[in-house]
């Protein structure tokens, strides 16, 4: 079942199947606003803490508007996931989403708290290392960013969202890698 009333996020509500979850992860492809994926698997909680995985992509920095918005809107802490990687793109990326936070915090006058974490695992294996820890984080959203594109293993396997969502003990948040994202309305 989608809940799509014009409002500023997608909520997808489906059964922890393959072919389901990957129904509507093919549907939001396009998808300017972010989504939550909310299966029969899942327990939906207030949210108080939420797991923001960053790796070197620079479409990463994307979730820091939306990361921020709802811990803003709920008080929830944000933990931001560092990709375990040699270079320096992952650190910079979670710089970028740190300035954001510090700026809408002194801008609106709010304590928005956050930390981060470093991964045991690197950029391409940071989706798994997330939905394995969760009990680790004890968050109560997970907030990833889509795919690009989908590639021969991803068509045959299953992009690494699907499988997040799949192992997800809480609701998954997807964001498009995409400059023109729909933004949040106070």
């Amino acid at each position: 079942m989608i809940w799509d009333n014009n409002e500023d996020i997608r909520l997808i509500e489906c059964t922890n199947n393959r072919r389901a979850i990957q129904h509507h992860l093919n549907e939001c492809r396009e998808e300017r606003r972010p989504y939550v994926f909310v299966t029969n698997t899942m327990t939906v909680k207030p949210l108080n803490r939420l797991l923001v995985p960053v790796s070197m992509l620079e479409e990463e920095t994307y979730k820091a508007e939306i990361c921020t918005y709802l811990a803003r809107k709920t008080g929830a802490h944000i933990i931001l996931l560092k990709a375990h990687d040699y270079g320096t793109h992952a650190q910079q990326n979670v710089n970028r989403i740190v300035t954001h936070i510090k700026a809408i915090a002194e801008r609106s006058g709010e304590n928005i708290s956050y930390e981060i974490v470093e991964a045991h695992k690197d950029s391409f294996s940071l989706i798994k290392e997330a939905s394995e820890r969760q009990r680790d984080f004890r968050h109560d959203l997970l907030i990833l960013t889509a795919s690009r594109d989908y590639g021969l293993d991803d068509i045959i396997f299953g992009p690494p969202e699907q499988h997040a969502i799949r192992r997800a003990l809480v609701p998954v948040m997807l964001v498009n890698p995409r400059e023109d994202l729909f933004s949040l309305c106070d």
